[in-house]
């Protein structure tokens, strides 16, 4: 319940360079864990100490001096980054001025000396007594981006394009999903998103909230990323750990469970808490070390004895409705806070109706409260029941002298005393005068304040009917968002079922059975590749497998070598069917490999997304031409040889 370090809830690291420099060679650190009632001490490698602080997570990192820990500002952004989400970096010395740990330690009645083991035993000392400044680099946003989790420049078997929609379409799909999580937890954020095509290319969330409180955390999944990372601050900002302790409201959910809520006059949540072991007087000082109640509220009539006991105990104004609050406006009104169980959600509940009940009688004593005057006292003073005037009264009269008894003899006033006295008379009754007129506004203000009241009510009534108009406008975008989604689906199953049926027909083709489904053997499976090139032929190899006897398919022959003619009749095909010229070298492969070759033009090929199917009569017909072809270029081959050869032979005569 306390705020301050104890061993049962939290433990503070103290550290302090034991030898070497953080701007050189790696230093060692002198290491102090206190838990408020032991002390454990140990030197350790800078490694190690950041190990320890991952996975021990302590409340407090302390230290005398921040950048004992980093070279400069940007590696102390890096460290700072690094800490858990509920470790703080801690300078004990003060803010951007540091004094001396001797003289801090002092101060405070803490042990101090030079060794760096009991410097770092001084600043743990310090900073569980809330000594120190808080080091931070982050603001209270977090920016959440959704982007591509790989490149859009190719997808294996896939085309360019459908490729780019998939990756665009699952970054859509996620951004809704980061923003469906962010809306259920109740979180104000603002989205920009950059749409490309079939989607998003990424989308970034500007959250208001710590990134330990929202319900999204980074990773990456195939086609997609998210990265979650705190908005920097323009420089370094130091926190005081110590809070001053403000007038609050304070609501009470007593029980087996007991919670605690603090609600600032502005309406703002400053803390919650809820615990089965502590006892009213623990529940009291809990609060006591956060703030100075004015009001004590409970969320059920009539306040129950717990509730009446700690609100006695402040002298503080009571609050309870007119009848046990609903769980749905429980629910409704705590929805924008973050709590971990019901009973903290009915003790900020209760605090918040309570501060809506008096919401405009604080803004008008505020207004009416002198600048020199503590706001806040006037406000304690007035909801316990005194009057706005009297307290402003009470707080700026000055005490005058009595008037000294006088032991003369009564004498004859002079003409100017006679004219003082009638003045003085004069006085009085305008004074009188004045007191009748100010009862007569305190009245008036009474009959206003009544007035006030109905207009809050009236206007808080109009707020609920205004939130529930949202709330079935949110439901009726999130159906219309829900049916356009399952459209999408259902238009995605017609497409997956048309290609189920053609997937079915290839199937037959290199089934074992094919000889039942195609009895008159006149169709042959057609294995394509995009590109006569090393890489098109090894992927569709990886992906179908190219076998010894296949139909082959190059829709652009152009352009190979000898290298890829080689690794393509190395395959065995039974047949190769080109789109365009093959080049020389190519040309010369396949035929010394035997390897036949044929336009695909001479050929009727049905395609089924990326494979295809040909009547075998036409696969017959280009095998048959090219047999043909062969034996004329090999009498060709014979001739030109035999011409060579006399040739040479009359050349050797002559």
């Amino acid at each position: 319940m306390s705020t301050r370090t104890s061993a049962l809830d939290a433990r503070v690291f103290g550290v302090d360079v034991q030898s070497g420099d953080v701007r050189g060679d790696a230093p060692s650190y002198a290491l102090v864990v206190f838990d408020g009632e032991t002390v454990e001490r140990d030197v350790v490698t800078r490694r190690k100490l950041l190990r320890r602080i991952d996975s021990e997570e302590p409340a407090i990192v302390a230290t005398d001096n921040m950048y004992e820990l980093a070279a400069d500002k940007d590696q102390l952004v890096h460290v700072l980054r690094g800490l858990p989400d509920e470790t703080k970096l801690v300078q004990v010395t003060g803010d951007e001025r540091p004094e001396p740990l001797s003289r801090v330690a002092k101060r405070h009645g803490v042990p101090y000396g030079k060794p760096a083991m009991e410097e770092a035993e001084a600043a743990a000392r310090l900073a569980a007594r809330n000594v120190g400044y808080e080091v931070s680099a982050f603001t209270d946003e977090t920016e959440v981006k959704v982007s591509r989790g790989r490149s859009t420049g190719g997808g294996g078997g896939w085309s360019e394009d459908r490729f780019t929609r998939r990756i665009h379409g699952s970054v859509k799909r996620e951004a809704r999903s980061v923003a469906s999580k962010l809306d259920d937890a109740g979180l104000d954020y603002e989205r920009d998103v950059t749409e490309k095509y079939g989607g998003y290319a990424n989308a970034v969330f500007t959250v208001q909230a710590r990134p330990e409180d929202i319900p999204v955390s980074g990773r990456r999944s195939g086609d997609t990323r998210v990265e979650v990372e705190p908005v920097r601050r323009d420089g370094i900002e130091f926190v005081p750990l110590a809070r001053r302790r403000d007038r609050v409201f304070v609501g009470v959910d007593p029980g087996t469970t007991t919670a605690v809520a603090l609600v600032s006059l502005d309406g703002r949540v400053l803390d919650v808490t809820s615990t089965r072991t502590a006892d009213t007087a623990a529940v009291i000082e809990w609060i006591i070390e956060r703030g100075r109640p004015v009001l004590v509220a409970a969320d059920v009539r009539p306040m129950p004895d717990t509730v009446e006991k700690i609100r006695a105990s402040f002298d503080a104004a009571g609050w309870r409705p007119e009848a046990d609050l609903p769980v749905d406006e429980k629910q409704h009104r705590t929805r924008e806070e973050g709590y971990e169980d019901d009973h903290q959600r009915d003790a900020m509940a209760a605090a918040l109706f309570a501060h809506d009940d008096h919401a405009d009688r604080i803004e008008r004593v505020r207004e009416a409260t002198p600048r020199d005057l503590d706001a806040g006292e006037v406000v304690a003073r007035v909801l316990s029941g005194e009057s706005l005037q009297g307290v402003l009264n009470d707080l700026t009269e000055t005490e005058e002298p009595e008037p000294e008894e006088s032991t003369h003899d009564p004498r004859e006033l002079t003409e100017e005393e006679r004219r003082i006295r009638d003045l003085e008379s004069q006085v009085e009754r305008l004074q009188s005068h004045v007191d009748g007129l100010e009862t007569e506004v305190a009245e008036k203000e009474a009959e206003i304040e009544g007035y006030e009241e109905e207009l809050s009510e009236a206007r808080r009534e109009e707020r609920q009917e205004a939130r529930e108009r949202r709330e079935v406008t949110q439901l009726q975008w999130e159906n219309d968002r829900l049916e356009t989604e399952l459209e999408e689906e259902r238009e995605r199953a017609d497409e997956l079922a048309a290609k189920l049926e053609r997937l079915k027909e290839l199937w037959k083709l290199d089934h074992s059975n094919f000889a039942d489904v195609n009895k008159s053997g006149d169709l042959v499976a057609v294995k394509p590749i995009e590109q006569f090139t090393v890489d098109a032929i090894e992927a569709v190899d990886e992906e179908y497998g190219i076998a010894k006897g296949d139909v082959v398919y190059l829709r652009d022959a152009s352009g190979a070598g000898r290298r890829t003619a080689e690794l393509l009749a190395d395959f065995r095909p039974r047949v190769v069917l080109r789109s365009g010229g093959l080049s020389d070298a190519a040309d010369e492969v396949l035929f010394e490999r035997e390897v036949p070759v044929g336009p695909a033009d001479d050929v009727t090929i049905r395609e089924i997304d990326e494979l295809a199917i040909a009547s075998e009569a036409d696969v017959e017909a280009v095998v048959a031409d090219w047999k043909e072809r062969k034996a004329e270029r090999e009498r060709e081959q014979k001739e030109s040889m035999v011409d060579s050869i006399i040739s040479e032979h009359r050349a050797d005569r002559e």
